[in-house]
């Protein structure tokens, strides 16, 4: 069900590797990235990559160029939104029958829709227009202990349909700072909070819930959103 690939994110930055998950029952596939610190074999990433599979949905997770080769901080914002672009090139070269969804956990997510934000002036290349609509599993907002919403400027550049899954323990996403953004970008964003969970969608025990159903919830949550869109 997984395999393994390569991609070229451009002659200085290199290769970087992909998992590709196609469940036999499948309905699109998510460009999925990964957060700042953890790459793409993180237990997260593993975990709700079979979620999604169970909903039907495929992913291809990849790395940033820093995670492939193992250096301690982030690329530069251009070098990871040119990661975005490629990643989602390679994903419509590997599977021409499925529609696109991008998007990914923290830092991926958000330099995902930076990679989009840049379009109008940057230009699409056919891969990144099959993409109909992103996903955001914990957008980062703002630092921890810093709440701003200057991180969401570029959204209102975005013109695809995004989906915004935020904990309400998530100490990088105010939540009084993010329901007016997402109100801000209606009818194309939609704000979906979970209860109890913080950033890494952990939960308290005293909640009632585990962290199983919450990664069940993300996928059933993307799943349903995916169905509404107009595609």
């Amino acid at each position: 069900m997984t395999r393994e690939l390569t991609f070229r994110v451009s002659e200085s930055a290199g290769d970087v590797s992909a998992l590709l998950r196609r469940p036999d029952q499948v309905r699109w596939l998510l460009v999925l990235a990964h957060g700042a610190g953890a790459g793409m074999r993180h237990a997260f990433m593993e975990s709700l990559a079979g979620e999604l599979a169970n909903a039907g949905i495929a992913t291809l997770r990849y790395q940033f160029p820093y995670m492939q080769h193992r250096r301690g901080r982030p690329d530069p914002p251009a070098v990871l939104t040119a990661t975005v672009r490629s990643a989602i090139g390679a994903a419509a070269e590997t599977t021409p029958d499925l529609p696109l969804l991008a998007g990914g956990k923290s830092l991926g997510g958000r330099m995902t829709s930076h990679a989009f934000s840049e379009l109008p002036r940057a230009g699409a290349t056919e891969a990144l227009t099959r993409v109909s609509g992103l996903v955001f599993f914990g957008f980062p907002l703002h630092p921890p202990g810093r709440p701003d919403t200057k991180r969401a400027d570029h959204l209102k550049r975005v013109t695809v349909p995004m989906l915004f899954l935020q904990g309400t323990r998530d100490a990088l996403a105010d939540l009084s700072l993010m329901r007016p953004v997402c109100e801000g970008l209606a009818p194309r964003a939609t704000l979906h909070i979970l209860d109890d969970a913080d950033h890494s969608f952990h939960v308290l025990k005293r909640s009632g819930t585990t962290d199983a159903d919450v990664l069940r919830d993300l996928a059933r949550i993307t799943a349903s959103w995916v169905d509404s869109l107009k595609v």
